[in-house]
């Protein structure tokens, strides 16, 4: 079955490449990419009378997460696009599939030569000056994906208090006691900053895993579905996120870099002021965050919903998330 499945897709992209102006395409190498908890990730190349080329679909499989939750990949596409025109390192996008063209729902956009794995980018040698500029290169993309113009796009709103309220009811969803988790979300609500940002389009998922890089550092910023408006310091404390470390935990901006290089280059780019106290915040939220959807891969497991060996992993994460919230919560000094 998984055979005629792919001779399926192979024979609608190659209709979708006629569409696009190749003359005599062939799909080749058709492959699915693993990562990607929502959506499929196939690379494949077309071979045509003018070359070759490495491309990429990004489509919703069936029992993707609702769009509520999740950008329609068509206004995905359509903000990774002014991304583009803003000079950030994106992906090209090339085409957002019809309903004639009997794929499914999503896009093809270029391919981006590179490394995208966590833990070779934090070793690889040859990412040595990569990694040096790393914080630096967070702090100016960080600065201009918050000036993206959203303009008409259907971003939604969540402030503050809706993140709170958010994490509290996707918590309760666990249906397990978790004392840490508690303690969390009273210290959220209790220490909410008081100091104002400017609400602006926040990329909701910006961290290694969904980045590419190269020699030269970061070539592209992947995965947007999770883009709103909201504060611009929830972006620069997700990538501080203990699990984003890969085991470097001294080096909080992705295992590479510091804060103070991520936050003097975001405000030489344009980005708005951010205080210690707001990203300590965000950075509080973003753990409980990833805490509550490691827990919340159990239910999926026994549900029967989404059994795969990548949830399983996952699921026993939510401990260490616990560790974490207790040394950002712990009073400075002590233990």
């Amino acid at each position: 079955m998984a055979s005629e499945q792919r001779a399926l897709l192979s024979a609608c992209l190659t209709f979708i490449m006629v569409r696009l102006g190749k003359r005599a395409p062939r799909i080749e190498h058709l492959q699915r990419l693993s990562g990607g908890a929502t959506q499929e990730t196939w690379r494949f190349e077309v071979h045509a009378e003018d070359g070759a080329e490495a491309l990429i679909l990004r489509r919703a499989p069936s029992g993707h997460r609702p769009e509520s939750q999740t950008l329609p990949l068509a206004v995905e596409a359509q903000l990774i696009r002014r991304a583009g025109l803003a000079k950030l390192p994106v992906p090209e996008i090339r085409h957002v599939l019809r309903p004639d063209d009997e794929c499914g729902t999503g896009f093809i956009m270029s391919c981006v030569a590179g490394e995208a794995l966590p833990k070779k980018i934090l070793s690889d040698p040859s990412l040595a000056h990569a990694r040096a500029l790393f914080a630096n290169q967070v702090g100016t993309i960080l600065a201009g994906i918050h000036r993206i113009d959203a303009g008409d796009l259907p971003l939604h709103r969540r402030s503050i208090l809706d993140a709170i309220r958010q994490l509290d009811e996707s918590y309760r969803r666990t249906c397990v006691l978790r004392p840490v988790f508690e303690l969390a979300l009273v210290w959220l609500k209790t220490n909410i900053p008081r100091d104002a940002v400017t609400p602006c389009v926040v990329h909701g998922d910006f961290r290694n895993g969904n980045l590419i890089l190269g020699p030269a550092g970061i070539r592209a910023v992947l995965d947007w579905e999770l883009s709103h408006i909201g504060d611009p310091a929830e972006d620069l404390a997700w990538i501080c996120v203990n699990s984003w470390r890969f085991g470097q935990i001294d080096h909080p901006v992705g295992g590479l870099g510091a804060r103070e290089g991520m936050l003097s280059a975001y405000g030489a780019a344009g980005g708005q002021p951010i205080s210690p106290e707001r990203l300590h915040f965000w950075e509080v939220a973003g753990t409980l965050y990833w805490g509550i959807i490691c827990a919340g891969m159990v239910n999926d497991l026994r549900g029967g919903h989404g059994k795969t060996i990548e949830r399983a992993a996952i699921s026993r994460r939510a401990s260490e998330a616990e560790i974490d919230l207790l040394r950002l919560l712990l009073p400075r000094g002590e233990g």
